[in-house]
């Protein structure tokens, strides 16, 4: 891991993905879990502050990157809701089967770089009647826009800690065994490459 990755990279994140529009999608998702919930790709903890402490009893949160932990540890120690980190090993969840009563994932698929095995990953752990809750930014419907997004994914990835623009966050999530329950898509402000919103949640 290079002194850009290391140090720069988990800022830069963090900065990008707590501006104005994504904390407002952040806001509007994250009160919607309940009981224990389970974060992929907590990151920084940005949406810790979102969570309904009467509704969640815990939050479990994944994510590959140590220095992002730290973070999001940061901003754990000032909600009341108990706040937990567990590992990745060999791409799984170090978690029983039906375990979560909802799973949290905003801007997360975009890196993630088998999606689809991290989605079946999230529907062995959730339980029956349980939700997956998204926010992910994504393939746009306009070709104008998606062309830019297919040119920019190759330069954009190694500065962005593999950030893919260019996935359609639908077919992935159905292809991980989910059935979208609700979606709603629009554009951040921000360029439009950058900013194509899937919001919502599966089953």
């Amino acid at each position: 891991m290079g002194l850009y990755d290391r140090y720069l990279l988990p800022h830069l994140i963090d900065f990008a993905c707590g501006m104005g529009a994504v904390m407002k999608a952040r806001s509007q998702l994250a009160p919607q879990a309940h009981g224990r919930v389970l974060e992929i790709g907590i990151g920084s903890g940005l949406n810790l502050a979102f969570y309904d402490a009467e509704k969640v009893s815990v939050i479990i949160g994944v994510d590959p990157s140590a220095d992002m932990q730290k973070l999001a540890k940061q901003r754990a120690a000032a909600i009341s809701i108990p706040v937990e980190m567990i590992a990745l090993e060999l791409g799984q969840i170090q978690a029983a089967d039906a375990s979560f009563d909802s799973i949290v994932c905003t801007f997360t698929l975009c890196t993630i770089p088998d999606a689809v095995a991290a989605l079946k990953e999230m529907r062995r752990v959730l339980k029956p009647g349980g939700r997956l809750l998204f926010c992910e930014h994504g393939l746009a419907p306009e070709l104008p826009v998606l062309l830019w997004q297919n040119r920019l994914t190759p330069l954009w990835k190694p500065l962005a800690g593999g950030c893919h623009l260019n996935r359609d966050i639908k077919a992935l999530i159905t292809a991980g065994g989910f059935q979208i329950g609700e979606l709603s898509n629009r554009y951040l402000k921000g360029p439009r490459p950058m900013t194509y919103i899937y919001q919502g949640w599966a089953d």
